[in-house]
């Protein structure tokens, strides 16, 4: 037992130990695009692009750079102009592209590495081989700019359809991050299965998470106009969210009670109007635009 309590301390210690390393940034800002963003966090870069004021980022195949004069000779040089991947949804300006980490192996590492910048908890950063990359850009005359991305497990036992998430600190506040998550969960659907974003999360990610959660379930209730026998399974199959996510939700709204052993689900429509007529509009993936069939479909 006293080994098992020394084993415990000292990992404990090398997490303590971890968590102070990861609390100094080793990069000021980047320059991505037309945009300086100043950085949140640590990122494990090669040493030689550690401990700068800044690094300079081509926002078309994410190759960082520490001299100006690198990034303007690059920009004539690379010919990218959307992720290297296949397009999956186009609407307006709007396309997302799915990206085979094992195939795109350093631009999947480098998007890991700058995401590290802006998240605080641990994510992966060079073994990309396993997972897919989901990377939603906005389109203009120059090409598609990097918003933000997920990363999905290509296999994964627990039917997590989401690993990491993030959108880049100069695009947020633009309703991105439910549009991506909505991505996920449409994908979901088109496989037919109920999907959950990996455990656990950030605190960000768990406000993100229930944010979503709420308003893709109250907008089932008003449409479906406060139909009693609602069950949790049936909420489930139409939304593609995962039983016990549906159930921690309506938990926290007190929208369910436990009868007989079973979940009931307390649908009163003052609540549904009074959500419905505060809520303002929120950017979601349309499934009319999105491409993706899983193979062989």
């Amino acid at each position: 037992l006293s080994l098992c309590v020394a084993a415990a301390q000292a990992l404990a210690a090398l997490e303590r130990e971890h968590e102070e390393i990861t609390k100094v940034k080793n990069v000021g800002s980047i320059e991505m695009g037309d945009h300086e963003v100043e950085t949140w966090y640590f990122a494990p870069f090669p040493d030689e692009y550690c401990n700068v004021d800044k690094l300079y980022v081509c926002e078309f195949c994410l190759k960082y750079m520490r001299r100006p004069e690198t990034m303007r000779v690059h920009r004539k040089r690379c010919d990218r102009r959307c992720p290297p991947g296949r397009e999956i949804y186009r609407e307006g300006a709007v396309s997302a592209f799915e990206v085979d980490g094992k195939e795109q192996r350093i631009y999947c590492q480098n998007l890991c590495l700058l995401a590290k910048l802006f998240l605080d908890h641990k994510t992966l950063y060079y073994d990309v081989d396993p997972f897919w990359f989901y990377i939603v850009t906005e389109r203009d005359g120059a090409g598609c700019h990097v918003v933000g991305y997920f990363s999905k497990e290509k296999q994964s036992a627990e039917d997590y359809n989401l690993a990491c998430i993030l959108t880049f600190p100069q695009h947020q506040r633009s309703g991105y991050g439910k549009f991506i998550i909505s991505l996920s969960y449409e994908i979901s659907k088109r496989e037919g299965k109920a999907g959950s974003p990996e455990k656990p999360l950030s605190d960000l990610g768990k406000i993100s998470y229930r944010s979503y959660w709420t308003h893709i379930l109250f907008h089932l209730f008003a449409k479906k106009g406060g139909r009693a026998g609602l069950g949790i399974r049936e909420i489930s199959a139409i939304t593609a969210i995962r039983t016990e996510d549906i159930i921690s939700t309506l938990q926290s709204l007190n929208m369910i009670k436990c009868w007989k052993g079973q979940h009931a689900v307390i649908i009163e429509e003052s609540v549904i109007g009074g959500y419905m007529s505060k809520n303002k509009r929120v950017r979601l993936c349309n499934s009319e635009f999105l491409t993706w069939e899983p193979p062989g479909g």
